[in-house]
């Protein structure tokens, strides 16, 4: 009896055991970049364990027995990429009447599918920043159990915007705009930091406002400023009582200036940015995400009949600047940090951005920070993603080449796991 009670309590031991090493993986790097701004190092081993990097070592090391060894030793190992501008429940080309027929659930669904094809482009986190009331809190649920491939996600949930504006409803007869109204529309300070809380109190990891007109919504009149700005500084010290950044839409000067002065963390596109601009951002810290890959899918479609001639018009008008905006901003010095719009053009090609930014004056090494170190400061999680190292999640891509001397290589990647989990 006692034989057997040792041989049961060793057997018990090695199931108590078995499980927390198979969770335990090992991956062969053939070269290594742990930083944007770091080296490009030779062969390399990395240990996770439940989602996490526990360990850097040079060279192959054995990986122990039990373990799961991942050999990527002819390929380049490296951050996963961050997305700071998607939708991912949104594809690109639809009639702007199917939001009238669309539900939440159908808008889910499309989140599932183009989640997995924006982490399989190497993607491991995003911010999306407005969707359909319901769809992304779903997904960002989905996707951190494991239930859905796909990338860590932040979600903004619909955007704030000004009755009639950009973001709002527009477009059909106004009974039909009344049904379709998400509810965040506002007038005036007081109302503006209720939109907020309401926001908050719903799972908004973030406040997205359209600051000013739209390029593809059926309002038509100009891209300047839309909210004041004592609604906009409402909006943004409400949000920061509760822990929340603030993202603005802007496309016109001004209203990116207003915008920059009440606080927010983010100009999204930039298109108008003048030196004024420039600096008030720069002197607030605000961090301009260009997403140039969006003008490229948008300019792809002119003509096509895809487009009112409402929208076609705006379209046309910047298509004329595009990118401008992120040379002047390098110059400056104004932070710059990597963002699509992906939904407005395919989702899975939001690499693309990296060859348009260094078009527009940064440098690959520059591009390749913008959407791994960069993003991260600018999502307050440095010390979880963005870079390689012991403590960090396991959010890591492989491709071949050096990105660091040429960031166009990104849109090739091969190899991707989020949180531990290799996306197949």
């Amino acid at each position: 009896m006692r034989t057997v009670a040792i041989a049961a309590a060793m057997l018990a031991a090695t199931c108590l055991a078995s499980p927390a090493l198979a969770d335990v993986q090992v991956i062969h790097a053939g070269h290594l970049i742990r930083d944007a701004d770091g080296s490009f190092e030779g062969p390399s081993t990395i240990t996770v364990e439940d989602g996490r990097i526990v360990a850097i070592t040079g060279g192959l090391q054995p990986a122990p027995d039990g373990a799961t060894l991942i050999d990527l030793s002819t390929r380049t190992v490296m951050p996963g990429l961050i997305d700071l501008h998607v939708h991912l429940d949104g594809n690109p080309g639809s009639d702007f009447r199917d939001g009238a027929v669309d539900t939440d659930e159908w808008a889910t669904v499309l989140g599932v599918v183009n989640a997995r094809t924006t982490a399989l482009a190497g993607f491991t986190t995003v911010r999306d920043t407005g969707s359909y009331p319901q769809s992304m809190f779903a997904l960002r649920r989905a996707t951190a159990e494991g239930r859905v491939p796909g990338p860590r996600i932040l979600a903004s949930g619909p955007p704030l915007a000004i009755i009639g504006g950009h973001g709002d409803v527009s477009g059909f007869r106004p009974e039909v705009n009344d049904a379709l109204d998400t509810g965040f529309t506002c007038t005036g300070a007081d109302e503006c930091a209720a939109r907020v809380r309401q926001a908050a109190q719903n799972g908004s990891d973030l406040i997205k406002i359209t600051a000013t007109g739209g390029v593809l919504s059926q309002q038509g009149r100009g891209l300047d400023a839309h909210f004041t700005s004592a609604e906009m500084e409402a909006i943004v010290d409400t949000a920061r009582s509760l822990g929340l950044d603030v993202a603005a839409h802007a496309h016109g000067a001004g209203g990116i200036a207003a915008a920059a002065r009440a606080g927010v963390a983010t100009i999204e596109h930039g298109t108008y940015l003048d030196t004024e601009g420039l600096r008030v951002m720069r002197d607030h810290g605000t961090a301009l995400v260009p997403t140039l890959m969006a003008f490229e899918g948008v300019r792809s479609r002119l003509g096509t009949g895809v487009y009112t001639p409402v929208v076609e018009a705006k379209v046309r008008e910047v298509s004329e600047i595009v990118g401008q905006a992120v040379r002047e901003a390098h110059d400056m010095g104004v932070t710059i940090a990597f963002g699509t719009d992906a939904g407005v053009f395919e989702h899975g090609l939001n690499a693309g951005e990296f060859g348009l930014l260094v078009d527009n004056g940064l440098s690959d090494r520059e591009a390749v920070a913008s959407a791994t170190t960069v993003a991260a400061r600018v999502l307050h999680m440095e010390d979880e993603i963005g870079r390689l190292a012991p403590g960090m999640s396991a959010d890591i891509i492989a491709l071949d080449g050096n990105p660091l001397e040429n960031a166009r290589l990104l849109e090739q990647v091969g190899w991707v796991m989020v949180r531990g989990r290799v996306i197949d």
